[in-house]
């Protein structure tokens, strides 16, 4: 597993707040609400203004009450339920974002194939682990700020699921940062795990009222460090299709 890329080094940082991007992110709207999307769906965008779409998947890792399918939600801009329910099985949700690339300022759609299932139904059931480990491309460890048992099985999560000779991205993130003034992990314990690990932790509060500036950085981090994967595994400093701006009539598949 490659270590993670600084941010801003492969894609312009935070691009969406940016009047050039306001098209791209119109066309994952509704009525100013995120649009929900199918999984044989894309964005429509006109003829001068086509990026191409590579797909991820990308599988929630965490024990039951963490909030995997809060935050599966939020990224896919879909209704965060106000009651906790255990996931009885495996759901899927689709999550779309525009980045522009550094190189050669190409602007890229990113599709996010979100894979969540619920603790128990993973117990039960042995195909469901292999099943969301299948051709995966990034995991997400969450943990709760508001339980310090969660943050501690983290590094068991990641011996059990992943293997150093994975070509996977691993990201952890700690739910419900800003629920609590006084949260069950300490800032302390966050750099010492990302010292030992050497595995980014991103924070998400508990405030569902947040845009796109909450959920930015952890899909900007996920679209770099994906895209930086890909080209380290095709030994070349950029895809093949990146050299030819002026192609952007196909879908890619990564």
């Amino acid at each position: 597993m490659a270590a993670p890329v600084p941010p801003g080094s492969i894609i312009v940082a935070d691009w969406h707040r940016s009047p050039e991007s306001r098209e791209f992110f119109k066309k994952i709207l509704h009525k100013k609400k995120r649009r929900e999307f199918g999984l044989l769906e894309t964005p429509v965008m006109p003829p001068h203004l086509k990026a191409d779409t590579v797909r991820y998947k990308v599988f929630i890792s965490g024990k039951s009450g963490v909030g995997k399918t809060a935050l599966a939600a939020r990224l896919a801009g879909h209704h965060i339920p106000n009651l906790h329910y255990e996931t009885t099985g495996l759901e899927t949700s689709v999550v779309f974002w525009p980045v522009k690339l550094r190189e050669n300022c190409r602007v890229l759609f990113f599709h996010f194939q979100l894979w969540d299932c619920g603790e128990n139904a993973m117990r039960r059931f042995d195909h469901m682990l292999p099943s969301c480990k299948e051709q995966v491309d990034a995991i997400l460890f969450l943990f709760s700020f508001t339980d310090h048992g969660s943050f501690e099985d983290i590094s068991n999560q990641m011996s059990r699921i992943t293997d150093p000779s994975d070509r996977v991205v691993r990201f952890v993130v700690g739910t419900k940062f800003d629920l609590f003034m006084h949260t069950d992990v300490t800032e302390s314990e966050i750099t010492r795990f990302q010292e030992v690990w050497g595995v980014p932790v991103f924070r998400v509060g508990g405030d569902v009222s947040g845009g796109f500036g909450e959920i930015a950085p952890l899909l900007n981090a996920l679209a770099e460090n994906l895209w930086h994967q890909d080209c380290v595994h095709t030994s070349s400093a950029s895809l093949p299709h990146v050299c030819h701006p002026e192609d952007t009539s196909r879908e890619v598949i990564v």
